[in-house]
């Protein structure tokens, strides 16, 4: 049975409670469930291409995406890691602007663009909630902007596990994540370089330098065990509230 059979209705969805549906009332997810569609992608495949059209919206379900821009000489940024519960597409706006790729194999909840526009206005309920997606994400954007342009390469690394272990907490259900977490990296080392704009090289070194600070553990190339939550977040510079020190 494949992940999108096992999900028969929105009752049965793993992220209905952080997706942009989490406030619909009963009537609202019969309309919902009346206008989506599901569709798996596979890890390496293009979501949205930057200024193509973008016919759906989506929230993906399972899976991670990479938003993207690519300069004009080839070099490329990720701006964005997008996971379960983050939405793809903006309401009021025809094409991408960024490109967006599955990082690993994603399944996404779908919407016809047009509909859910119509949607957006006559449902306050999932405009509150996209409203407040759209807030959330600008707070992450800025926080991200300090990590890549005052922390160190070592704190880069820390902060991405950190931002990592507390969105999947969220995902999960919790506010905050656990003294001693298991991560499972949705990207390949590489992949994590180029999103904290350092080399493979250097990531890897940072990565066996908070090993051997006892800060992580390394039991296979995809898995991280963080040991104390609050040590590793300390190393990413952030104060007692969770904000980052500048």
């Amino acid at each position: 049975m494949s992940k999108i059979d096992r999900i028969s209705s929105c009752d049965d969805c793993p992220i209905r409670h952080n997706a942009v549906c989490a406030e619909c009332d009963a009537a609202e997810l019969a309309m919902l469930e009346r206008s989506k569609s599901y569709m798996t992608i596979p890890a390496g495949a293009t979501i949205a291409s930057a200024g193509e059209p973008l016919t759906h919206l989506s929230s993906i379900i399972t899976g991670c995406a990479t938003m993207s821009r690519t300069l004009e000489d080839g070099r490329r940024q990720t701006v964005g890691l997008l996971l379960p519960s983050n939405f793809i597409g903006r309401p009021g706006r025809e094409c991408s602007i960024y490109d967006v790729e599955a990082a690993s194999e994603v399944t996404l909840c779908r919407f016809e663009r047009r509909t859910f526009e119509r949607m957006v206005q006559d449902t306050p309920h999932i405009a509150a909630r996209l409203l407040m997606m759209t807030l959330d994400e600008l707070d992450v954007a800025r926080e991200w902007a300090v990590v890549l342009g005052r922390m160190t390469a070592r704190e880069k690394v820390a902060a991405f596990f950190v931002s990592l272990a507390r969105r999947q907490a969220q995902t999960d259900g919790g506010r905050q994540p656990a003294r001693t977490t298991m991560l499972s990296l949705p990207l390949s080392r590489e992949a994590i370089a180029d999103h904290l704009g350092l080399t493979i090289e250097t990531t890897s070194r940072q990565i066996t330098a908070l090993r051997k600070a006892g800060l992580i553990e390394t039991p296979s190339l995809r898995a991280i065990r963080i040991p104390d939550f609050e040590k590793l977040a300390l190393e990413a510079g952030e104060d007692d509230d969770g904000g980052i020190v500048a």
